[in-house]
């Protein structure tokens, strides 16, 4: 497909005697307001502290000694700015061909190709279920993965379990002392929601016998000390808890390549410990406590090992991170974890750095802000959480309700089918809409709808262009050089999905899938304005039916593209 933009910065560039680089113009090029200005304009302000003259002449002696490449049909001075108007004809040409042509691999480059990099998210602790700011982590993860993957990286999503430490000692003492041998089959309770349970238990008694949480410590050494009995509870809960993860992961969609586990690895940091002290990185406090003293790095210290030697989170990252860049040789680590985490990931790579591992400049923690709701933040010790196995449920029972107003002769299988990945859509694009680092309201109602910027919205306008061609049948596009599409709205869409790779290559430059997530709203938005304004099977002449039916075709095929990339079925019917 023709690279306009890139034509018109060769362009500038051999009319400005290479005053200015390609690259420099291409990346000042800016897309107009509204389509009157032109498809690109290049402001001149910055050739003004070059040329030493005002912008408004700058773009008007531009546009008498630019030569206009092939496609470029007109140019226009316009105060400071130089618009391009590119040929209708061409656009449409190029676009409708070049989308039809690549299908499926529409919008992906190969420019990662031979890159490999892990993308750790989700990450539960093992005393509770999964709660609807995992559900933002899983969909960030998700779509990053295949964000990386679209760029021609090999990707490893990696998921790593927090089963040990004191907070799992809570829910394990709760258990021992009020269990009774219950069990999630005895209760009737899905396995993780059952050890959660005892979680939220031992958090509300131990505001009324506080000699609890000494006992949760002591259940901790008698665990690194593997203590039989301890191990044994710990293993029961342990598995309960990750079975239920499992299933959650496998309604909402999540996949992983490999998983890790704390306990795997919380012991096997000595190495890097010993090195830490012999550098001069660790050292011992008062207390004995082992800390990296980050204070001349601008960062607060950091203890490494607790007093009585026992490992907190940290241990285990040491030993688990070296481990991933070994074992996996990867080029880049992602760690797809909240903002509330900030502090500690700028710890742990500067630790990194000062112990001397060359890949430590390749770590890189993608921080995501907070998921609140209308009733207040998520807080899971007091049980105030919005469990991810609810939400879902709440989300497809929604759609269900929506899909049954339309269709009141559906079967139970297609309903159960389409409310999912209907619910799902709306789940993932509202997680997913808002740039990664902003936090979020969620509010099920507004991302169920089928107007708006919903996912809903995305995959109706999909299945109605959709539709379009189901009912037209076979497309035979050799006919046809696309001279007709020259209407504004036909010309809007076609501008919005030949930009489409660009906002793929946008995503990931920035680490935001919410940017793939604008241009399929506004493409979306372009599509339903074209299909109400103009017609398509009934269209005034068989020529422009069938350009009018090719570009039904390749709207079809970005959107379903995009939805891929976010992890969103693209489905018929609606």
């Amino acid at each position: 497909m023709a690279d306009f933009k890139e034509l018109i910065a060769g362009a500038l560039e051999q009319a400005l005697d290479s005053k200015l680089k390609k690259d420099e113009i291409s990346a000042l090029l800016e897309v107009p307001p509204t389509p009157g200005m032109g498809d690109y304009a290049f402001p001149c302000f910055k050739l003004a502290e070059i040329l030493k003259k005002k912008p408004n002449k700058i773009a008007f002696e531009l546009a008498e000694k630019i030569f206009l490449p092939d496609g470029i049909a007109e140019i226009n001075p316009n105060g400071p700015y130089l618009n391009f108007f590119v040929a209708k004809d061409l656009v449409a040409q190029d676009t409708i061909n070049e989308i039809i042509k690549q299908g499926d691999v529409f919008g992906k480059r190969d420019f990662g190709k031979g890159q490999k990099i892990m993308v750790e998210y989700s990450g539960p602790n093992s005393n509770k279920p999964l709660h609807l700011g995992h559900l933002r982590n899983n969909c960030i993860g998700m779509a990053i993965s295949n964000i990386f993957a679209a760029s021609g990286m090999k990707v490893i999503k990696a998921n790593i379990v927090n089963d040990r430490g004191i907070h799992i000692c809570k829910s394990m003492l709760a258990y021992k002392l009020f269990g009774n041998k219950a069990t999630p089959e005895s209760t009737k309770e899905k396995p993780d929601h059952f050890v959660g349970d005892y979680y939220i238990m031992y958090n509300k008694m131990v505001e009324e016998k506080p000699e609890l949480e000494k006992q949760a410590y002591e259940m901790l050494q008698k665990w690194e000390n593997g203590d039989k009995e301890t191990k044994k509870l710990w293993k029961q809960m342990t598995e309960w808890a990750v079975q239920g993860f499992k299933e959650t992961y496998e309604e909402f969609g999540s996949k992983f390549d490999t998983w890790f586990f704390e306990s795997q690895y919380y012991n096997k940091a000595k190495a890097i410990l010993k090195l830490g002290e012999e550098k001069g990185v660790f050292k011992r406090n008062e207390n004995g406590a082992l800390v990296a003293e980050l204070e001349s790095q601008g960062l607060p210290d950091k203890t490494v090992l607790r007093t009585d030697g026992t490992s907190i989170y940290i241990t285990n990252d040491l030993a688990l991170t070296e481990y991933k860049f070994k074992h996996f040789k990867l080029n880049e680590s992602i760690w797809i974890v909240g903002n509330e985490q900030d502090l500690y990931f700028r710890q742990l790579f500067k630790i990194f750095t000062l112990l001397g591992f060359k890949w430590a400049k390749n770590c890189i923690h993608l921080s995501h802000g907070m998921v609140n709701l209308p009733s207040g933040r998520l807080k899971s010790r007091e049980g105030k959480v919005v469990d991810a196995d609810d939400i879902i449920k709440e989300l497809e029972d929604l759609a269900a309700k929506e899909i049954k107003k339309r269709d009141k002769k559906i079967g139970e299988k297609e309903l159960a089918a389409r409310s999912r990945a209907i619910g799902l859509a709306a789940i993932k694009f509202h997680m997913l809409k808002v740039a990664v680092q902003k936090d979020i309201m969620f509010n099920p109602k507004e991302s169920i709808s089928f107007e708006g910027e919903t996912g809903p919205y995305i995959q109706y306008s999909y299945a109605r262009a959709k539709s379009i061609l189901t009912k037209a049948g076979k497309i035979k596009l050799k006919k046809f050089g696309f001279e007709r599409l020259i209407g504004s709205e036909e010309q809007k869409l076609l501008k919005l999905l030949a930009n489409y790779p660009e906002a793929v290559k946008k995503s990931l430059e920035q680490l935001s899938p919410h940017i793939i997530c604008q241009s399929l709203i506004e493409i979306a938005e372009a599509f339903n304005t074209f299909y109400h304004k103009h017609k398509v099977l009934k269209a005034g002449s068989e020529e422009i039916k069938m350009e009018r039916l090719a570009l039904v075709q390749a709207t079809v095929q970005v959107l379903k593209n995009g939805l891929e990339l976010l992890d969103i079925e693209a489905i018929e019917k609606m």
